[in-house]
């Protein structure tokens, strides 16, 4: 029988643990292989992955997961009706406008989500306690880490969680029980692996990722502690779980475990840190691995779902022309385009780069999408706006020049093929606090290329490991840390470690980033956006900062309720003893 599992580095092929709390959800035994299991027998690596795998499978990966709840909800990126396409019933956009409901499916989607994450975990801890296993005290921490870490997430989106208790479902709060989240994860550190040893690597929960879960829940300890106080006032300062040190201080304290271990460099082309080779990276701390083998692959969403349609990375490929960024994000750049985490273009082997402003002819056919006879079309990385070019489909394959290129052409919109694909920074809604578009506004708004579209086997799948840790953010969360104790000098250090080690193409002399002579708050605020823009950080970003509650593009003013989702209604119907909704909906 065929076992795959993260151990192995490569897709999960298990049986999920059931829920502990099956009334919430639909998500119950679940077969992830097309092989069977004997279900007779328990193994521990076999649910402790399946633990893991509760990442990868949604989660922290699609659409419908983490991008819609901490990206759609914030000033980097909406989702919005675009003629035809994408309406649902207004689900998407009301996480931009504020108007989600406990009747939501994205919303009770990720409760039951995460609420399955922390069965599986349970189940694996249950199964490793109870068994003889060689790496039994290893195993045991990794599965409280992650229980630990689906925990922190529900507490972070819901303010509520559920939690075993002496045999008993209970219910935690945010406030009250953080503290023991960062307890729980400190206890765990003796016993879990540093990265590399025990064959670990970053998919697993070792170490240094638990020193980089620690850091972000130090560094938003005051808000869960006082989440709705209207002035966005959080003690950031407050007396930490460690006698004689903040919580300033735990989150230098732990983000420079990381940052002076020796083990993580910070990639000079920014982009390599979400490319399809990015597997094992030098900044990787903690990822969704993902792979395309198995009953289930990689997700492509984070790459996909900026793409337009007539975006075409092979003949065989295409975009889905759904999300994209602010006007407010996008300004936020306005005289620092030349950053190298902005924008980066695509160079060919025979020298050739895709400049993608008009004056490109053709470019080289010299690339082949694995285990096909597609060619493969390489876009430019990082925020694209304006007018957009590339390859053009005809009778199923990309029009080529007499000498065998790529023949690029300016590109139109799929639906609208009136409309040439010129992604306008500004969207400019018809009727502002809606963010829908007519069939002939589809074209509106720059988009994300952080993520590479994975060709390989279809839209849906990649090879693209997901960070959920690494050094970049480590850098920024320091420098967030420094700068709220009132060391600009540090603060300030660790920003511009960040900017000058990052460095644009040879195009432009491979030059490094400019560094910065002074920081304040406002310029913190967007140094935390250029590092971690699509990364599913910005909302936390934006509670922290004050900035939540603002209104922008197609976002009105909003009370401090919706600092935390509701709790879904239908969780509601059949647990209303032990979940009550949140105040405010």
């Amino acid at each position: 029988m065929k076992t795959n599992n993260i151990f192995k580095k490569t897709t999960v092929a298990l049986m999920a643990a059931g829920m502990f709390f099956s009334s919430c959800t639909d998500l119950n035994e679940e077969v992830l292989d097309e092989v069977l299991i004997d279900n007779s027998v328990t193994n521990p690596e076999r649910t402790l992955a399946a633990a893991y795998d509760r990442l990868g499978d949604g989660t922290f990966v699609d659409n419908s997961g983490m991008i819609a709840m901490q990206e759609y909800t914030s000033d980097i990126a909406l989702l919005p009706t675009r003629g035809s396409d994408w309406g649902d019933g207004g689900k998407w956009r009301a996480f931009h406008e504020f108007t989600w409901t406990p009747y939501n499916e994205v919303v009770l989607g990720n409760w039951n989500r995460l609420n399955n994450g922390i069965a599986r975990s349970l189940t694996a801890i249950e199964t490793v306690e109870n068994s003889d296993f060689a790496d039994k005290s290893l195993f045991l921490a990794e599965a409280k880490a992650l229980k630990a870490f689906y925990t922190y997430t529900m507490l972070d989106l819901f303010n509520q969680a559920p939690a075993m208790e002496n045999e008993a479902v209970v219910a935690l709060k945010g406030a009250d029980d953080i503290d023991l989240l960062i307890q729980e994860v400190e206890s765990l550190i003796p016993d879990l692996a540093s990265l590399g040893e025990k064959s670990t690597h970053d998919g697993r929960f070792t170490k240094e990722a638990a020193y980089g879960f620690l850091a972000q829940m130090y560094l938003n300890r005051a808000v869960f502690k006082d989440r709705f106080n209207a002035a966005s006032e959080f003690n950031f300062n407050e007396a930490s779980l460690t006698a004689g040190k903040s919580d300033m201080d735990m989150v230098i304290e732990y983000t420079s475990k990381l940052i002076d271990s020796g083990k993580f460099n910070l990639a000079s082309n920014f982009f390599e840190n979400f490319s399809i080779n990015n597997s094992g990276g030098s900044e990787m701390i903690f990822t969704v691995v993902q792979k395309i083998e198995g009953a289930r692959s990689g997700d492509n969403d984070l790459g996909y779902v900026n793409m337009a349609r007539n975006q075409r990375p092979s003949p065989g490929n295409r975009g889905t022309n759904a999300a994209c960024t602010t006007p407010e994000f996008f300004h936020s750049w306005d005289g620092n385009h030349d950053d190298p985490r902005f924008s980066r273009k695509y160079q060919y082997g025979d020298g050739t780069w895709f400049m993608n402003d008009g004056t490109d002819v053709s470019v080289p056919a010299e690339d082949v999408v694995p285990n096909s006879s597609n060619v493969w079309f390489h876009f430019n990385s990082g925020i694209l706006y304006g007018q957009q070019y590339g390859p053009v489909l005809e009778k199923g394959n990309f029009i080529m020049t007499e000498d065998g290129r790529i023949k690029v052409s300016a590109l139109v919109m799929e639906k609208s093929s009136g409309t040439p694909m010129d992604f306008t920074p500004e969207l400019d809604f018809d009727t502002p606090s809606e963010s829908i578009f007519a069939q002939n506004q589809i074209n509106r708004g720059a988009r994300i290329f952080k993520f590479e579209h994975d060709p390989m086997n279809g839209n849906g799948s990649s090879r693209v490991d997901v960070p959920i840790y690494r050094l970049g953010g480590i850098y920024i969360m320091r420098a967030e840390a420094y700068f709220r104790k009132g060391d600009n000098t540090n603060a300030l250090a660790d920003v511009n470690m960040l900017r000058t080690s990052r460095t644009r193409e040879a195009l432009y002399g491979s030059v490094a980033g400019e560094a910065l002579t002074s920081l304040d708050e406002a310029q913190l605020y967007k140094e935390l956006g250029f590092e971690l823009y699509w990364e599913m950080q910005r909302r936390p970003q934006m509670i922290r900062f004050g900035k939540f509650d603002e209104a922008y593009t197609a976002k009105p003013k909003t009370e401090p309720f919706r600092r935390v989702f509701c709790i879904p209604q239908a969780t509601l119907d059949v647990n209303g003893t032990l979940f009550k909704q949140n105040d405010g909906y």
